[in-house]
């Protein structure tokens, strides 16, 4: 079984307060700014395979504000070492979920080596994440994100998703300064 990426980041929606900082890559933020546009979602597009270092950055300069990392498998593969560098920092506010549809998507579906191996619960917690899951049925998924975003950090959640709805990819907006200026002045409280 699998779950649709946009059901999964609506699920997470009434989840991620006002002050919460989300970091997306590649199609999971080109959906999340789609279904949950906000000042601090973190456009790191353009930055594959950087999404937990940001992330781990943002973490530890904003301790008071938890930090929701979207990223791809495919992303993720490409600096795994950041996964042993997130869980080394100790940080209580990073939650971290790969969206795990074993192709580069939005590079034109290529396919990952060797993915039907690749365990990335497993991964983060040989790492030293304080908790890891997987899930690959929404009801399920559903029912413990509550607790797993109650809980102290590093957290990974790995989710085995397919496409969802298609939503725009506007790499005009994400590569611009006003994306950038927006998420600036959300994060330094000049709105």
């Amino acid at each position: 079984m699998t779950i649709r990426r946009d059901d999964a980041l609506r699920a997470l929606v009434p989840l991620v307060r006002d002050d919460d900082i989300v970091v997306a890559v590649y199609q999971a933020n080109f959906d999340w700014i789609a279904i949950n546009p906000r000042p601090l979602n973190y456009v790191a597009v353009g930055a594959m395979g950087q999404a937990a270092s940001h992330g781990l950055g943002l973490a530890l300069a904003n301790p008071e504000r938890r930090v929701f990392v979207f990223d791809g498998d495919g992303s993720l593969l490409m600096n795994l070492g950041a996964l042993v560098t997130v869980a080394g920092a100790d940080v209580t506010n990073f939650y971290h979920f790969v969206f795990a549809n074993r192709v580069y998507e939005v590079n034109g579906d290529q396919p990952i080596p060797n993915a039907e191996n690749v365990d990335f619960a497993g991964l983060a917690a040989a790492a030293g994440y304080a908790m890891s899951r997987s899930f690959d049925e929404l009801d399920e998924f559903v029912g413990a994100v509550p607790r797993i975003v109650g809980l102290d950090g590093p957290q990974m959640v790995s989710l085995e998703t397919v496409p969802g709805e298609s939503y725009p990819r506007n790499y005009d907006y994400i590569h611009s300064a006003e994306a950038r200026k927006t998420f600036e002045d959300a994060l330094n409280g000049r709105e």
